[in-house]
């Protein structure tokens, strides 16, 4: 009776600890490089992979560049080449970071809770710090994390005629969301 009360006890710590993280496979990352002069680079990529631990606060997303649809298939085309974010080359886009803040998330409580986050983005072969601010929306057993902030490009070696002509904005927002 002991050995199968211990082996509960541990397959339930056990459940109890992988619980913590979360993971999703459809995150969404959207990308908007609109100017004055052209309004169509804007990209949705709805294939990203992304993980929050709930315990620690640390969350992680990777994106495949190539997945990013353009309504114009020869901005795609120009935004996948070795002239902008060379995606053969540099085919993934990842951030890992942390929570800042998670004392103010209540994970299990229902409500929105404002987060900062700081991590490193790596893009095109480059990794920056990056700190952004965001939401956890916490219904129920579902959690939603979204966050929109900007890079610039220059920062992460992406240059082109497109970016140098004002057609691509040199700071394009990135807006970030996950249900997990």
């Amino acid at each position: 009776m002991k050995k199968a009360i211990l082996s509960f006890a541990l397959v339930l710590a056990a459940g109890l600890l992988f619980a913590q993280k979360k993971t999703t496979t459809s995150a969404v990352v959207n990308f908007d490089a609109t100017t004055s002069i052209d309004q169509l680079p804007k990209a949705e990529n709805k294939t990203a992979v992304a993980s929050l631990d709930t315990k620690t606060g640390k969350l992680a997303f990777e994106v495949t560049i190539k997945n990013f649809a353009f309504s114009n298939p020869r901005i795609q085309d120009h935004f996948n080449g070795a002239g902008w974010m060379n995606s053969d080359q540099f085919p993934t886009a990842t951030f890992s970071g942390s929570i800042t803040n998670l004392q103010a998330v209540n994970f299990a409580k229902d409500g929105t809770y404002a987060v900062t986050v700081k991590g490193e983005l790596n893009m095109h072969g480059v990794t920056k710090a990056v700190e952004a601010n965001g939401s956890i929306k916490v219904s129920g057993k579902t959690i939603n994390a979204s966050s929109d902030f900007s890079v610039k490009l220059e920062d992460y070696g992406v240059t082109g005629g497109a970016i140098a002509a004002g057609k691509v904005s040199k700071e394009p927002k990135i807006s970030v969301t996950a249900e997990f």
